[in-house]
Parts: C-alpha cells; sequence; structure tokens
C-alpha cells in the first residue's frame, strides 16, 4: 500500500512509521495528510480510501505502551475501507427537512424573536451553506431533492390537481441509496403522489410512515388527499401500507417513530438513510399550548402558534441529538437540516432583509437553510457557493459510494457538493438556477412562461412577478442590494439578455415534461379508501383544508 497527496507524495507504512517517530498521534496524522484531505478518508469514493489490511499493518508497528494507541486505532478503523468493501466507511444519512419554515425562521439566522437552540447547535457544528435554494413550494421542493432535478422535469407543477405527482420515470434518492445497501425510512410528509403505486414504499423507502397529501387533514378532488377528518393531534398514520392511530402531536409523533426505527437498525448491520419530514409547521397552526406560551404576547397570535410549533421540531432535534449521542452513532452519522421553501408566516417579524416568502421567485422565496453536521469528518464554518436542493441527490449519492447508471447520471442536474464539504472555497463553475412558481390553471401551461419566474447566477436575479404573466423582468446585483430594492435592468442590458437566453432555453426544455397537466385524478381519494377499508365510514377527526 502507499497513500500521498498527489502522485509525488507516496509513503509505505513502515515509512510512515519511520516518520513518525513510533507515535500514535502522529501516525493518525501523517496518514490524514498523506491522503487527499482527511475528508476524503471518509467519503468511499475518495481514490486514497485506506484499506482494513492496511490499517492492521499500520496498527501492528506500534508499541503497546504508546498512549495515543487507542485514538490512532478508532481513527484508523474510522476511516479505512475493506478491500473487498469500498463502502465499510460510509455514514448513516439523517435528513431533516421542515414544512413551510423559511430561512429567517431561525436564532441562528438572526431572528430576534424565536429560540432554536438546537437548530442552531446544527448550524455552529456543521457545514452550512448560506447561498442554498430551494423550490418555493412543497411538493416542487421535495420533487426535486429526491431526483436532482428541477421539479417540472418530473412533472410537477402544483401542490394539487395531480400535479404533485413525481412521475414514476424518474428515480429517487432513497432507491440510490438502497442499492448502495442502505435501509431506508420516511417519516412525515411525502406530497408525492397518494395513490397507491407513488407511495414511498414503492419508490425505495423499506419504512413508511407518512400522512396524505400536503398536510395533515388536507383533502382535494382527485387523488391528493389524507385520512378523512385527520388532525394534527392523535393523528391517523399510513404505516406500511397500513393505518394506526397514533397519539400525540404530530411531530412528537413522527420523530419518535424514526427513533424507534433508527434503534431497530443498529444491531443490523446497514447505514440508514432517515428522511424525517414533519409537516410542521405548515398551517392549520396547530400547537400545544405549552410552545404557544413560549410567544404570546411577544408576536401576533398566529405567529406565536407558528414559532411555537417550530419551537416544538427544536425541542425534537434536541432529543434525536440526544439519542444519537447515547446510542454513539454521533461521529458515525451525517445529520442535514434543511426548510422546503420561504417563510409562511413568520416574514413579518424577521426575513433576514430578503424580498418575499413562500410562493414568490424572491430570495425570500427559495432561500433556505442547509446545515451539514458529522462530527469528526466536516468542521464547522460557512460555504458562500451558490447552491441547491438538487445537488442533494448526487452529493449523498457520492457519501453513499452508490454507483450511478448512465440513465440515473443523465437524470441529475445538481452537482455533488463533496468538494465544497471537503474544503470550502474549492472552485465552483458559475451556474444558473431557475425558479418557477407554477400553479398555473390547468391547460394554461404553454402560456404562463413568465408567469411567477426568475433566474440567477451567484451574482445577478432576473425577476418576472407579474400576475397576467407578461414579460416585464427586473434585475438585481444581489451582493450590492441582497433585499433586491433597485431594479437595473436598463443599466445591465448585456446581462438581462444573457440570463433571458439561459430561461428561454430552460422553457423549452421542460415543456414536454409536464406530464400531469391534463391528468385526471380518481373519484375517491387513495387514502380515504384505504381508511374506510379499513375502518369503516368512521372520521378520525376534523378536516382541514389548507395547502
Amino acid at each position: 500500500m502507499a497513500v500521498g497527496q498527489g502522485a509525488g507524495a507516496r509513503f509505505t507504512p513502515r515509512q510512515l512509521v519511520r516518520l513518525a517517530g513510533r507515535d500514535g498521534r502522529a501516525v493518525a496524522w501523517l496518514i490524514a495528510l498523506a491522503a487527499p484531505g482527511w475528508a476524503a478518508l471518509r467519503f468511499p469514493s475518495a481514490r486514497a480510501a485506506l484499506h482494513s489490511s492496511d490499517v492492521k499493518l499500520l496498527l501492528s508497528f506500534l508499541p503497546a505502551r504508546c498512549l495515543t494507541l487507542s485514538l490512532a486505532a478508532a481513527v484508523l478503523t474510522a476511516t479505512a475501507t475493506p478491500a473487498a468493501e469500498p463502502s465499510g466507511a460510509r455514514p448513516n444519512l439523517i435528513l431533516i427537512l421542515t414544512d413551510d419554515q423559511g430561512y429567517g425562521d431561525l436564532s441562528c439566522h438572526g431572528n430576534p424573536i424565536l429560540k432554536t437552540p438546537n437548530l442552531d447547535r446544527l448550524h455552529d457544528e456543521g457545514r452550512r451553506f448560506t447561498d442554498f435554494h430551494v423550490s418555493p413550494t412543497c411538493a416542487p421542493t421535495r420533487s426535486a431533492l429526491l431526483t436532482g432535478r428541477h421539479e417540472f422535469k418530473n412533472g410537477v407543477t402544483h401542490t394539487i390537481h395531480e400535479r404533485e405527482r413525481l412521475t414514476l420515470k424518474a428515480t429517487t434518492l432513497a432507491e440510490v441509496l438502497k442499492s448502495a445497501g442502505y435501509r431506508t425510512g420516511i417519516f412525515g410528509k411525502w406530497h408525492l403522489g397518494d395513490e397507491p403505486e407513488r407511495w414511498p414504499d414503492k419508490r425505495g423507502f423499506d419504512e413508511m410512515f407518512i400522512h396524505g397529501a400536503g398536510g395533515i387533514g388536507q383533502t382535494f378532488p382527485g387523488s391528493c388527499g389524507d385520512a378523512p377528518g385527520n388532525r394534527y393531534f392523535d393523528p391517523v398514520i399510513l404505516h406500511n401500507g397500513r393505518f394506526e392511530r397514533t397519539t400525540g402531536y404530530c411531530s412528537d409523533v413522527f420523530f419518535t417513530q424514526a427513533l424507534q426505527w433508527l434503534e431497530t437498525q443498529r444491531s443490523a448491520g446497514k447505514p440508514f438513510f432517515v428522511y424525517l419530514t414533519p409537516n410542521a409547521p405548515h398551517a392549520p397552526l396547530d400547537v400545544p399550548p405549552e410552545y404557544e406560551a413560549r410567544y404570546t404576547g411577544k408576536v401576533s397570535p398566529m405567529v406565536a402558534k407558528f414559532y411555537g410549533m417550530i419551537a416544538n421540531l427544536d425541542d425534537n432535534v434536541g432529543r434525536l441529538l440526544a439519542k444519537l449521542a447515547e446510542w454513539k452513532l454521533d461521529r458515525d452519522t451525517l445529520v442535514i437540516f434543511m426548510n422546503d421553501n420561504g417563510t409562511a408566516t413568520g416574514e413579518g417579524v424577521f426575513n433576514a432583509g430578503m424580498r418575499g416568502k413562500k410562493g414568490t421567485p424572491w430570495i425570500g422565496g427559495t432561500r433556505a437553510a442547509s446545515f451539514w453536521r458529522w462530527p469528526g469528518t466536516l468542521a464547522s464554518g460557512d460555504i458562500a457557493a451558490l447552491t441547491a436542493q438538487v445537488d442533494v441527490f448526487p452529493t449523498l449519492a457520492e457519501i453513499a459510494g452508490a454507483q450511478l447508471t448512465p440513465q440515473v447520471t443523465r437524470q441529475v442536474e445538481g452537482r455533488s457538493l463533496v468538494p465544497l464539504l471537503k474544503e470550502p472555497r474549492a472552485p465552483w463553475p458559475e451556474r444558473t438556477l431557475v425558479t418557477h412558481v407554477g400553479r398555473w390553471d390547468r391547460g394554461q401551461a404553454a402560456g404562463s412562461k413568465y408567469l411567477h419566474c426568475s433566474i440567477r447566477n451567484a451574482r445577478w436575479q432576473l425577476v418576472c412577478d407579474t400576475k397576467d404573466g407578461a414579460k416585464r423582468w427586473q434585475l438585481f446585483d444581489l451582493p450590492a442590494d441582497p433585499g433586491e430594492k433597485t431594479d437595473v435592468a436598463a443599466e445591465h442590458p448585456e446581462v438581462v439578455r444573457e440570463l433571458e437566453t439561459a430561461y428561454d432555453a430552460w422553457w423549452t426544455a421542460i415543456l414536454p415534461c409536464l406530464e400531469n397537466e391534463d391528468a385526471t385524478g380518481p373519484a375517491v381519494n387513495p387514502f380515504k379508501e384505504l381508511f374506510r377499508k379499513q375502518f369503516g365510514r368512521e372520521s378520525s377527526g376534523s378536516t382541514n383544508a389548507n395547502r
């Protein structure tokens, strides 16, 4: 074996030991330096990964009296990969995606009222992408996240009316991770199709614990609908194909179920992927009174409920982190936190200086938190590069050591974030990101090209936010004007032309992919039909039709 950094720095184990003066700390440090970066040792795709036979050889040279032998052994075995099993150092993966919480709805982002100590801990202890973007509403973000490409390429242009259904032609992140040996589970909101053939257990998830539609209790004509009369307290949840009556507040229920499943995976000998997607703080703003009370009198009654829902989520994140530490899994687990669109309720209190909110093409509609915590592997710090939800798929696939088929490689539009996770200042080529709110009336896709849309690169954002769909571009210089207050289109016509040309090409490419535009759903919501078969015509609670 030889490890090194670059073609000119190669060392055998014996040479490393001699250089280290037979000291365990130096051996571990030299090995980390000799390979292409400490993080590269942990990422299975790195070509300089150590093999277990190499580790045994290195450790055999260390004297028993070495006080740091156990430390060296821990470092080496954690970074090593068996010669016949290159994925041996793969981390467990937990992706938390909250619903309708905005970038400004976190105390670590400057919110003066809301307190989120556990989410702040994820921020403080990991890498955080500071210019990370999602789609402006729920189902579109989830579609793009799980496929690595823009939601319109998946046929998802709305959150209801069959237009929330993820195309069956796409391969999901869960399928890729499962093929790489991961156990996969979803706990919470799916929102990519409520018909049985579109459920998560048909899209790569081994464990399924979900509500229907875009929120608990929602129901709409066609396929999009939850169990009848469902509610945030004591919700009825679809668990691996059958409904279960649960006890407690919905976010507590989802985290508890995820933790129970995680505990069963600890001794299974396989890495796991948990997709933890609570429906809070999505409306209706139902929250345990003790959480609402934390903010009563400090903000409006609606925001007090909204902030209370986030405080409850924060407590649950703390519970998750405590369990990972108790189970000694924290250093073997990458925890990622994101929100799915701009704030739905909190913009009047604090919006981090941004223009727009959920359902808009402005920065405030798409900028999201993106915290990546992996103790012992990822150092804390900001990453300023322009990144997006479509980048999560290729990143986790690379970290998991998954091999993408040519078809999936063609599907994925995003970029792996691994270079940035290793080195925040790594080269990151210029890119453009397109946002379109969608949600046009049925049959009006072709005429909605300029209806609430934007395209941006690292510096400029070109926005058309007209209600009538007319083309009226505005241009903003984001570093100089992060609040998007001054339209500079007249001063920079060449930038407008460049971005508009890219937008025209994108629009032409997505039109053939809009397979759900004329779809007709079933006469009865599939969740309702299954619920009635299982329980009769009994209702589970009060119905809410927020979306």
